[in-house]
């Protein structure tokens, strides 16, 4: 799991949420992602909702500045950190 602190908390449930936590991605995830229908801003929005266990709609809510840094967590789940030589 790796936690995002949001610099801009959202309301989940009636309840203020300062960190979004999302879990590893299995290639099932993707698959699902890949079969469903919209834009690919639209299928990453689906893709962080279903890792995090919010709703798309939640995801939507998300300040554009914290939704880069979960964008950055994404993106390191596909592809690691090369180590430096």
């Amino acid at each position: 799991m790796e936690k995002v602190k949001l610099e801009n908390p959202i309301k989940i449930d009636g309840v203020l949420v300062h960190e979004i936590s999302l879990r590893r991605p299995k290639v099932r995830d993707r698959l699902l992602v890949e079969k469903g229908n919209g834009s690919d801003a639209e299928k990453e929005v689906n893709f962080i909702a279903n890792l995090a266990s919010i709703t798309p709609e939640e995801v939507q809510e998300i300040d554009l500045q914290d939704y880069a840094k979960i964008q950055d967590v994404l993106r390191n789940f596909l592809v690691p950190d090369q180590p430096q030589n």
